[in-house]
């Protein structure tokens, strides 16, 4: 799948970079870590924008399905690029039954940061409202109190204005930039400069080459402080996504079963 993304990105000159775990991964294993199952590119905005008008002519219909955000059937606030014939069904459920629940790559943009401090924080708030209008519309469940009211006064907060300004709330090519869609976004590790994203460099991840950051060093470092020693097992915060994981058979064979069965019997290595 990598490999795809790769050759669509170099032949039309689109910039990505792997990103989070999966830079991780190749700084540290030169692969996947092995406690973990999925993999995570980021792109600047205008870069993950010409992707997702470039990659539906260029994929093969028949083994991909591109999952564009707030697209019918997926309303979350960043792409997944998925493999047709697969699961790779998560813990919780989809409130859409129409949902591709095939294995994925997670496409993230990164965006623009403001110069002025009160607008960069105005920013990451209205990135917190879609990312929480997003998660319930997918099904999102939580035991905390305040969490379920956030969601809840989130509902009538209208999306669209809020996006626009998270990804033109600044002025182009700012000296730094966020990942406010990129995930578990918090305010501070989701901060970088520019530099970090826009430069560069090819590493080995599972026997090819594939772009990482040239500052890996320091990006690891703001993510993970002391990355290149694996944390004790029972501190790990990795988490398995799919509890259920296939590369063999369609999400669609596992559609009567998915509340009924026991997850961990059916669970099968993504690697």
């Amino acid at each position: 799948m990598l490999t795809d993304v790769d050759e669509i990105c170099k032949k039309y000159n689109i910039k990505y970079q792997l990103f989070a775990g999966s830079l991780l991964g190749a700084v540290r294993h030169k692969g996947f870590i092995p406690w973990d199952d999925d993999l995570d590119i980021l792109m600047l905005r205008p870069e993950y924008e010409r992707f997702l008008r470039i990659a539906p002519s260029e994929l093969d219909a028949e083994k991909y399905f591109l999952q564009k955000e707030f697209s019918e059937h997926w309303p979350m606030f960043f792409t997944k690029l998925r493999k047709n014939g697969t699961a790779c069904i998560e813990r919780q459920l989809p409130k859409d039954k129409l949902m591709h629940q095939g294995i994925y790559i997670d496409i993230f943009p990164c965006d623009n940061l403001s110069d002025n401090a009160i607008a960069r924080r105005l920013q990451f708030l209205a990135s917190k409202v879609v990312i929480a209008k997003s998660l319930d519309r997918r099904g999102y469940l939580t035991d905390s109190a305040a969490k379920k009211l956030f969601i809840w006064i989130c509902r009538f907060i209208p999306q669209k204005r809020l996006v626009e300004f998270v990804k033109r709330g600044s002025k182009p090519n700012s000296k730094m930039v966020h990942t406010f869609f990129g995930g578990a976004s918090r305010y501070e590790k989701n901060i970088y400069p520019r530099e970090w994203i826009s430069e560069t460099e090819d590493t080995d991840f599972e026997g090819k080459k594939f772009p990482i950051t040239a500052h890996y060093d320091e990006a690891l470092t703001k993510l993970y402080g002391n990355y290149m020693v694996p944390l004790p097992e029972e501190k790990r915060g990795c988490k398995v996504h799919g509890e259920i994981v296939d590369l063999e058979h369609s999400y669609e064979e596992y559609s009567g079963i998915q509340k009924t069965m026991n997850f961990k019997e059916y669970t099968r290595s993504i690697r």
